[in-house]
This record gives structure tokens, C-alpha cells and sequence, in this order.
């Protein structure tokens, strides 16, 4: 059932929580693209609320100046950094009725903050992109931008997002699971699954967290005396672990935007290798900001098939508002889809947001874009 709440009161404008942070190891990157909505949102179309969720939890009130929310001198930022007060917490409502915003500290009067219209998160990873805060704000009946419970939860679990996947039709490059009791209780047999995978598929594999995105926890193992290690790595990330073969090719991605009449693709960019890596990691995306190809050097007959299978995708996890989808293009010529992102990085080097550019949709568009549709759809089940 959608919620009887009209958006905004008349002569008012939709009031926006941007929240950002998060528990998740992706917390800085989260900021950074936290800081970016922040610049671009309009001011004059909408107010704007920022909230900060600490490493720790915390529902933080945090100043609203983008310029502290970037990388400094490689340096990450972290809503501690921005949070106005070190005890304050933000509360939401739990009662549809009931759209107020109350901020509390420690021996004071707790404090209205006013309504909330539409929540924007730009949490990256567990605890704000799987689903979690798609579940709490649907129990409020607040609606919020991007996908809902299940494809959030989806498109962050890489195993069942692939599942999901081969079960529509959608072409899926070789991988192996490794489940946290696996590994916990027979280590020996757990590693002779991924050496078993790779004897099939080949060296090298890379080994990776399978609830973690920005490329956190990746490795690219050569042979079996890095295995260990590669695994230690990703599991201190995700209990549960990710194998996949090395795919020769170059990778392409696509960005997915729900419009009026239903979602379409942007022209594709690439990634082109990178020579000051082994490959496309964390360290290349956001601190030495790797610059990728946009538009995609690619044929026309190419260009029109990545954007079908970006939007078959993004049909096929049942996502909303926004989706970049990444894929290998075989040295055969054939599209591989490799993941979805359901909250791809919005940092100013990202992306989605190039991608859009590029198909004649401005950062502030994209922006408004994005809160229209969640202003749309009713919030429950749809």
C-alpha cells in the first residue's frame, strides 16, 4: 500500500536527506560521492538535510560543506570529520504518519528538524546498499531513490546477482563460491575447490568479497602460493568469498536511468587497462583517478547491444531509479555482464555520472532525475 502522506506541504520545496557514511569499508568513498550530490543538487528546487552515518552506527547531523567531504592529499575523509556534534543523533520516524526528523543529545531537549520528503542514500556496501536501509525506510514510508529491498539485496551479493542473472538468459563469465563455513571448517577442501577452478578455467583467478563494492578486498592471484593470502584479504571484508576466472577482453560499462516512460541506457564507457596496476582496484578508481573512455570506442551494432543487455539487467533484478552495469567484451566479440552497481560512485571522477553527461544529462538533471522518480513511485510493496 503507498503512503497517504502528500509529498510536501503547498509552497514548500521537497526536503532531501542525503545520507551518507556508513558501517561498510567503503565509508570515505560514500563521503566523497556524498559531497558531490551535495554541490550539484539544486539548491533553488530543493532543501537539503545531510546526515552522516559513522563507522560506528551513529546517526550524525553533519555540516553541509561539500569541499571537506573530498580527498585531500590522499587523504579519505569520514563523517566523524563533519559531524556537528561528537554525541548528537539523528532519529527517523517509525510511523508512516509521521514524517519528523528529531536530533537529541546527551542532556538536552530533543529537537525537531522538520520533514522529510525523499531520502537520498549514497551509502556504498553493507548496512546501506544491501537492502538494510531500503527495509527501514519502507517500514517509515519514506521514499527514498534507487532500488528497493530485493534488488539492493541483489545487487549486493555477487553470487545471487549472478544466479539472478543466468536465470534470465544473461551471459556469465566462470566463478565459485566459497561460503564463510566452508573455509571455517575445512580450509584444506575450500582451497582445493578454488585450485580445482582454476585448473579448469585457468590462472590467474581473482579472488574477491562477495558483499563489497569500490574494489575493496580484490586480489588477482597468479598461482596457488598467493591463495591464502588472497583469501585472508577478502575475508576481512566478507566472510563469504568470490572466485572468478580472468576474462581477456576489455571492460565496458553502462549506466541505467529510469525516466517517465521507463528506464534507458547511456552511451557505454571503457575502462582502459592500467599500467600502474595490476588491474582496475581501488587505488586506481579513486586515488590516482584512472580516467575512463567516454564515450566507448565501440561499433554501433556493439553500442546497441551493451545498452540492451544494461537495461535486460536492470529489468532482471527488479532495480528502480538508477543502475551502471559492467561488462567484459570478449576477444570474440560477445558481451559478458560482470556486476550491477544499484548505488554506483557519484564522485566527480565516476562513472555513471560521465556516462549521463555524455547522453546529454547533466550532473544536476541526474540529480533531479533520481528524486523525481523516487517521488513517483509510492512507497510498500509495487
Amino acid at each position: 500500500m503507498s503512503s497517504e502522506i502528500t509529498p510536501q506541504s503547498p509552497g514548500r520545496k521537497p526536503r532531501v536527506a542525503v545520507v551518507f557514511g556508513g558501517r561498510s569499508s567503503e565509508h570515505a568513498i560514500s563521503v566523497v560521492t556524498a559531497g558531490a550530490v551535495l554541490r550539484a543538487i539544486d539548491r533553488t528546487k530543493y532543501d537539503v538535510l545531510p546526515i552522516g552515518i559513522t563507522t560506528e552506527g551513529r546517526w550524525a547531523l553533519t555540516a553541509d560543506d561539500p569541499e571537506r567531504m573530498a580527498i585531500a592529499d590522499r587523504t579519505l575523509p569520514s563523517v566523524a570529520g563533519l559531524a556537528q556534534s561528537p554525541d548528537g543523533t539523528v532519529v527517523l520516524p517509525v510511523d508512516p504518519s509521521d514524517r519528523e526528523i528529531v536530533y537529541t543529545e546527551p542532556g538536552a531537549v530533543p529537537k525537531a528538524l522538520g520533514e522529510v520528503d525523499v531520502v537520498f542514500p549514497v551509502l556504498h556496501g553493507p548496512y546501506g546498499e544491501d537492502g538494510t536501509l531500503q527495509g527501514m525506510l519502507e517500514l517509515a514510508g519514506i521514499p527514498y531513490v534507487g532500488a528497493g529491498v530485493l534488488a539492493s539485496a541483489v545487487g549486493q551479493d555477487k553470487e545471487y546477482m549472478k544466479r539472478v542473472f543466468i536465470s534470465f538468459g544473461l551471459p556469465v563469465g566462470p566463478y565459485e563460491v566459497i561460503r564463510p563455513r566452508e573455509w571455517d571448517t575445512d580450509p584444506a577442501a575450500a582451497r582445493k575447490k578454488i585450485v580445482d577452478f582454476a585448473g579448469e578455467h585457468g590462472w590467474p583467478v581473482f579472488i574477491k568479497p562477495a558483499r563489497a563494492g569500490s574494489s575493496m578486498g580484490i586480489t588477482k592471484v597468479d598461482d596457488v602460493s598467493g591463495l591464502d593470502d588472497a583469501v585472508a584479504e577478502a575475508r576481512r571484508h566478507d566472510p563469504k568469498i568470490l572466485v572468478e576466472s580472468l576474462l581477456r577482453g576489455r571492460e565496458i560499462e553502462c549506466g541505467v536511468l529510469e525516466f517517465e516512460d521507463g528506464p534507458r541506457a547511456s552511451v557505454p564507457a571503457e575502462i582502459p587497462p592500467v599500467t600502474a596496476h595490476d588491474f582496475y582496484d581501488f587505488e586506481a578508481k579513486y586515488i590516482d583517478s584512472a580516467a575512463g573512455l567516454v564515450p566507448a570506442p565501440l561499433t554501433p551494432e556493439e553500442t546497441a547491444r551493451v545498452q540492451e543487455l544494461a537495461i535486460e539487467a536492470f529489468d532482471a533484478a527488479s532495480c528502480e531509479g538508477l543502475v551502471r552495469a559492467d561488462f567484459f567484451l570478449t576477444e570474440d566479440g560477445e558481451f559478458v555482464i560482470n556486476e550491477i552497481n544499484t548505488l554506483p560512485g557519484f564522485t566527480p571522477i565516476s562513472m555513471y555520472p560521465r556516462m549521463w553527461q555524455e547522453s546529454g544529462v547533466g550532473y544536476t538533471e541526474l540529480i533531479d532525475r533520481l528524486i523525481q522518480a523516487a517521488l513517483r513511485r509510492p512507497t510498500g510493496l509495487r
